[in-house]
C-alpha cells in the first residue's frame, strides 16, 4: 500500500504509533484477555487509565490545581450549551467574538439560554485578506457574564496568537477544539477551555472541559446531568458510562505527546509545517491564501487555485497521489489542508511537491 496522508479537518488522522498500539491491544488489553471496550468503566483497570490520562493532560498543559479536568459527552457542540447552562441564569447576557462558522454556532446555541452580544468580529483589509480582531482587551457590557471566542476556526483558517481579555475581568471561555495541545498555553488566562476530541486529542465521541473551580456548582436545575460540570466532577467523569474507547485512545495520544517532548516540541513542529506550506503558497501566482499573515492558522490552511475550474482536477489527482481530504469547506471553497499534531512534516512536503507538479502541468 502506498503512503497516504490524511488532511481531514476532523475526525482527523491519529499518530501512527498510537494506532499501532491500539491495534496490538485491541483483543487483549493489559493481559485481561478482553478489549478495553469490553471492561467496566468502574473497574480497577479502567479507573487507573482514566486517572493517568488526566494526570498526563495536566502535565502537558501545566493545568493549575484549581482547575477541574472533565471528560464528557457531546463534543464541542455539547459545550456550546454546557457553558451557559453551568455558569449563567435565565436572562443573563454573555459576549462573543465572531471569527467564523464555529463562533457563530456557539452564539446560536447560547441564544437558547441567555442573551448574546457579538462584541468583535473578523474583518477584511483593503487587500481582501481576513484578520482576527486585534484588540488585546475587548470592551463588553458591565452585566456580561463571560467572553467567548474560538482561538482557531477550522473552516476559515483564522487563528488568534493571543488570548483576548474582557474589559470587565469576567471569565474568558475558549473553544479550543482545533488548537488544543498544538502549543503551550497559559491555562490561567481562561475560565473554561473546552475541546471536541477529534482533531488533536483522539477520535470523535469525547469532549474535554478544563473548568476553573469557582465556575463549578452553579448549574441550572434544567441542565442535563451529562452536561453538569459539578456532577461530572463529583463522579470523576463517570456519572454515566463514558465513551471508553475514545478515552483510552486519548490517553494513548497524551502518552505519545509526552514522548515527543510535550507541547513545546509540538509547537516547533507545527510552526515549521505551517511555514513550509504558507511559504510555497505565498511565492506562487498559481495558489493564494485569503488570510492575513498575522491571523493564519497553524492547524488549518485553506488556499485557492488561481483558476477554480482546476479544482476538480486538483482533488482527483491529489487523491491518486495519496493526499486525502483536501477539498475546502463549501463556505470558503478551494482547498484546505488540516495539519494537526499527527501530520508529519513529510506529509506537508509531499503536498507541496504535488502542488509544484500540478502547477507545472496546469499553469
Amino acid at each position: 500500500m502506498s503512503k497516504v496522508y490524511n488532511f481531514c479537518a476532523g475526525p482527523a488522522m491519529l499518530p501512527a504509533p498510537v494506532l499501532a498500539k491500539a491495534q496490538q491491544e485491541l483483543l487483549d488489553w493489559q493481559g485481561l484477555g478482553t478489549s478495553v471496550m469490553e471492561v467496566s468503566h468502574r473497574g480497577k483497570h479502567f479507573i487507573e487509565l482514566a486517572d493517568k490520562s488526566e494526570q498526563d493532560l495536566r502535565k502537558l498543559l501545566n493545568i493549575p490545581s484549581n482547575y477541574k479536568v472533565l471528560f464528557m459527552h457531546g463534543g464541542g457542540r455539547g459545550q456550546f450549551a454546557a457553558v451557559p447552562l453551568n455558569i449563567t441564569k435565565a436572562g443573563d447576557r454573555a459576549s462573543f467574538v465572531d471569527t467564523g462558522v464555529w463562533s457563530k454556532k456557539a452564539v446560536e446555541e447560547a441564544q437558547r439560554f441567555i442573551d448574546t452580544e457579538v462584541v468583535a468580529s473578523s474583518y477584511q483589509d483593503d487587500n481582501g485578506l481576513w484578520h482576527v480582531p486585534q484588540q488585546q482587551v475587548v470592551e463588553i457590557a458591565e452585566d456580561s457574564k463571560y467572553l467567548h471566542f474560538c482561538p482557531n476556526e477550522t473552516i476559515e483558517g483564522l487563528e488568534f496568537n493571543f488570548c483576548p481579555q474582557a474589559s470587565t475581568g469576567v471569565p474568558v471561555i475558549a473553544d479550543m477544539s482545533s488548537t488544543i495541545l498544538s502549543r503551550p498555553i497559559n491555562v490561567a488566562d481562561y475560565g473554561i477551555i473546552y475541546a471536541g476530541a477529534q482533531k488533536n486529542i483522539g477520535p470523535s465521541g469525547l469532549a474535554v472541559a478544563i473548568v476553573r473551580d469557582d465556575l463549578v456548582g452553579y448549574a441550572r436545575k434544567e441542565t442535563p446531568a451529562i452536561l453538569n460540570y459539578q456532577l461530572t466532577d463529583e463522579f470523576d467523569s463517570m456519572y454515566n458510562t463514558p465513551p471508553t474507547y475514545s478515552w483510552y485512545l486519548a490517553g494513548l495520544v497524551f502518552e505519545w505527546l509526552l514522548e515527543q517532548g510535550g507541547v513545546e516540541a509540538m509547537a516547533k513542529r507545527n510552526q515549521a509545517k505551517a511555514n513550509i506550506l504558507y511559504d510555497y503558497i505565498d511565492q506562487s501566482d498559481f495558489y493564494r491564501s485569503q488570510v492575513a499573515i498575522d491571523s493564519r492558522s497553524w492547524m488549518n490552511v485553506p488556499f485557492q487555485l488561481a483558476n477554480d475550474d482546476l479544482n476538480a482536477a486538483f482533488l482527483t489527482q491529489s487523491e491518486q497521489a495519496g493526499l486525502r481530504a483536501l477539498k475546502g469547506h463549501r463556505i470558503v471553497g478551494g482547498m484546505r489542508a488540516s495539519i494537526y499534531n499527527a501530520m508529519p512534516e513529510q506529509g506537508v512536503l509531499a503536498l507541496v511537491d504535488f502542488m509544484k507538479e500540478f502547477e507545472r502541468t496546469q499553469a
